[in-house]
C-alpha cells in the first residue's frame, strides 16, 4: 500500500505498522522501510525535505509525517445528509445508493431507523407519501420497496396516458 499525499495519513501508518510487525520489522527497521510506502508528493517530501541522517527513530519519522500530511477525505456533516434529495430523473435505488454512500461518510454515527427516515425524506414526494405507511427496517428493505412503488407508479402513469 502506498501514500501518495492523499488520503488518510494515520490510516496508512497504521497498515504501515502492521504490515511490517507481521515481517518481524519493528523500531529503527520501520524508519529504513517507510520510503517504500510513499509515492508522488509524499515520496518527493521525504526525498526532498527530510535531510540524510536526520531521523532518529520511527517516533520521530511518524510525527513528522503526520505534521506534514493531513487528512483530505471528505467528511459529511448531518446537515448535508438532509439537504440530499433524490434528483429528477434519478431512480430510486440510485439515489438511495447515493445517500448511503455520503452517510458511510458522516462524522455522526446514524442509527438505521433514523437513517432510513432521513434517506426517504430525501425521496420524491409521490414515494415519500406512499412509504409513510410501511416501515422498512434496513436500507435494502428501504431500496426493495422503493423500487417496487417506483415502478408501479411508472405503471400507472403509463396506463393513465
Amino acid at each position: 500500500m502506498f501514500f501518495d499525499g492523499k488520503g488518510n495519513p494515520k490510516q496508512h501508518v497504521a497498515h504501515f505498522i502492521e504490515t511490517c510487525n507481521n515481517a518481524g520489522t519493528e523500531g529503527d527497521l520501520l524508519v529504513k522501510q517507510f520510503v517504500r510506502s510513499l509515492k508522488e508528493v509524499a515520496f518527493d517530501w521525504y526525498t526532498d525535505e527530510l535531510a540524510p541522517g536526520s531521523i532518529d527513530s520511527w517516533d520521530q519519522m511518524e510525527k513528522m509525517f503526520l505534521n506534514r500530511f493531513f487528512n483530505t477525505r471528505r467528511i459529511v456533516s448531518m446537515l448535508e445528509l438532509t439537504q440530499t434529495n433524490q434528483l429528477e430523473g434519478e431512480p430510486v435505488v440510485e439515489y438511495i445508493d447515493r445517500w448511503r454512500t455520503l452517510s458511510l461518510q458522516c462524522k455522526d454515527h446514524l442509527h438505521e431507523t433514523s437513517a432510513i427516515d432521513m434517506c426517504i425524506q430525501g425521496m420524491d414526494w409521490d414515494l415519500v407519501y406512499i412509504l409513510q405507511g410501511i416501515r422498512p427496517r434496513t436500507i435494502q428493505d428501504l431500496a426493495t420497496r422503493a423500487h417496487e412503488m417506483e415502478n408501479s407508479l411508472a405503471n400507472h402513469e403509463e396506463k393513465s396516458d
